[in-house]
Parts: structure tokens; C-alpha cells; sequence
């Protein structure tokens, strides 16, 4: 009763539960693999500002599967994100197709603008 409670605050606890879990898998990656994962989540957090959280913990624990899997290989970090970081980071995130931030302002410029078609002089 109390976490159904919390939850309609906060969200669905077991998807907080994932993220943490997933935050702590990448600071636990060995260096440079860590300073990757972490540039790449400020990257992608700003760049495709992903509303939903269940798109987001997905985001974060596929990021984290791939540099534990390249630690674990010894795959340099170069080989991993190639020549481009940005485009790697871009890349990565069409993979996601959660709802976006400007998904919601999209909304509201279509409605605004019928808005104020309707206000129109006929």
C-alpha cells in the first residue's frame, strides 16, 4: 500500500532499483571503460532526453552490458565508439525509441497552432 503510494510520486521503484543497479555496474568498470560509460550517459542524457523511464534503465544497462563486455575483451575504448563519439552516442540512442522531451512540445505547438486557427476571423 505505501510503495503504490510512493510510486504514483515517483515512478515504479523497480525501475529506480534497475537504473541504481545499472549506475553501479558502470562505476565499477575499470578505467578507461568507467570515464566512457560516464561521458557517454551525460551525452545521451541531454542529447536524447528520454522521458520514459523504462526506455532510459533500458539505455543505461545496454550501455553498461557493452563496456563490461569490452573490458572483459580488452577491446579499446576507441574500437568501441570508433573515430566519432558523437556519432556513436546519436547512434546508440535512435536504437531507443522512448518518448522524448520534444515529443511533448510537438504536441503542444500542433495543438497551438490549431488553437489559434480556430480563433481565426472566418
Amino acid at each position: 500500500m505505501v510503495a503504490k503510494w510512493i510510486e504514483t510520486l515517483t515512478g515504479p521503484l523497480e525501475q529506480k532499483k534497475q537504473y541504481r543497479e545499472a549506475k553501479a555496474r558502470i562505476q565499477a568498470l575499470p578505467s578507461p571503460y568507467r570515464q566512457t560509460a560516464d561521458a557517454l550517459n551525460r551525452y545521451l542524457t541531454l542529447y536524447a532526453a528520454v522521458t520514459d523511464g523504462a526506455t532510459l534503465v533500458q539505455m543505461h544497462s545496454d550501455l553498461a552490458d557493452l563496456l563490461e563486455r569490452a573490458a572483459a575483451d580488452n577491446t579499446p575504448v576507441g574500437d568501441v565508439v570508433g573515430d566519432d563519439p558523437v556519432d556513436f552516442a546519436e547512434t546508440f540512442a535512435l536504437a531507443y525509441g522512448g518518448k522524448q522531451w520534444i515529443d511533448k512540445e510537438r504536441q503542444r505547438l500542433i495543438r497551438a497552432i490549431e488553437d489559434a486557427k480556430r480563433d481565426e476571423p472566418q
